[in-house]
């Protein structure tokens, strides 16, 4: 059985639609990641999981139980909150204890979990800090503490890293990461940050306009998107206009700006005028030679091991190539190919109308 499951959720507010008949299943002890741009639905999927929400339409149902209309505190959800939610004038202990001590805990068992949490979080010994003393990083910590220490049935995230400067994030997100794995909980996490869904989430599902676009793993949505959206939105990529031919014995043909392209492991297509979204990866640099296709780099930026070249084409697309760090410099004129390891990294999608 499903330990958790989202079934034809729908959420109005006024006229809006914020989360439109969306089904999800998550297995016990795995993480999703809930990702998408501003508006698609992510933080009030997790209030509706949550029971700050009612929905208009469809349950919510733990192993079974259905728990839509239950309150909150009843459902045996932990939830960490964007900004923390943490009370200045508490210490840690205190902080910590606080969901323990509503559901009745007191006394020695009081002090035993909120210690085991601590522990789980290694602050153990923090209990008599002031929140103000401490780092972001540790702030955090202790909201995932007071979220675990009343032993939750499900673990909520709300962009728990979106306060932290980028190297905390990091580092920070490694360790809920390891945190998460060894006790075993099943969780949720909402974020607009793909590299953090890809780090954290063993599935990420992938929303727009309070709809499911596709839900799979990383690997999954990277390789084999769905479709445009999800091609465009997860990764880094450009996206051209061809004319596809026809199949080939590997793969399918086609024209871009003119130039006749082979290309391999890609979708069936049907011949005629299709968008084609391709990452950086998936092309290489030339020079500018018959078959290739002609442009302008406009801009060089280093990443390291390799440099992202934007190329400007004659027909007017910008597109993301990446290459040896000093291979072209901006104002060069170049060729572009497939890649010959392009692999799942050049997808098409037709514009044939049915």
């Amino acid at each position: 059985m499903t330990f958790l499951r989202l079934d034809s959720l729908t959420k109005r507010f006024d006229s809006t639609v914020a989360v439109d008949h969306l089904s999800l299943s998550i297995e016990r002890g795995e993480m999703l990641a809930l990702l998408g741009p501003s508006g698609s639905g992510k933080t009030t999927t997790l209030r509706l999981l949550a029971g700050f929400e009612v929905p208009d339409q469809g349950q919510v149902l733990v192993e079974g139980e259905n728990v839509t209309r239950v309150d909150p505190v009843a459902r045996r959800f932990g939830m960490v909150f964007q900004h923390y939610a943490l009370f200045p004038h508490l210490d840690v202990g205190e902080n910590v204890a606080f969901g323990l001590e509503s559901l009745g805990v007191s006394g020695e068992e009081l002090e035993r979990r909120v210690a085991r949490a601590l522990t789980l979080v290694d602050l153990a010994g923090f209990e008599r800090r002031r929140i103000s003393h401490l780092s972001g990083g540790q702030q955090q910590r202790v909201a995932l503490a007071r979220a675990l220490a009343p032993e939750p049935r499900v673990l909520l995230l709300d962009e728990p890293l979106s306060n932290l400067d980028p190297s905390l994030r990091e580092r920070t997100r490694r360790e809920i990461r390891e945190l998460i794995r060894r006790v075993g909980i099943t969780t949720v996490l909402v974020t607009h940050e793909q590299d953090e869904a890809f780090d954290l989430g063993d599935r990420v599902a992938v929303l727009r306009g309070g709809r499911l676009e596709q839900v799979g793993t990383p690997e999954d949505l990277y390789a084999a998107p769905a479709n445009e959206f999800v091609a465009e939105f997860v990764g880094r990529s450009s996206t051209i206009g061809v004319l596809v031919l026809g199949r080939t014995d590997r793969g399918v043909r086609v024209a871009v700006e003119g130039v006749e392209w082979n290309l391999t492991d890609t979708a069936d297509s049907p011949p005629g005028p299709a968008r084609m979204v391709v990452r950086p990866e998936a092309l290489r640099l030339m020079d500018p030679t018959p078959g290739a296709l002609i442009g302008t780099v406009t801009e060089r930026r280093f990443t390291g091991a390799a440099s992202l070249f934007t190329v400007l084409t004659e027909g007017g697309a910008a597109l993301e190539v990446t290459g040896p760090p000093r291979s072209v410099m901006a104002g060069e004129q170049v060729g572009i190919m497939p890649s010959r390891r392009a692999g799942g990294g050049i997808h098409l999608f037709s514009r044939t109308v049915p």
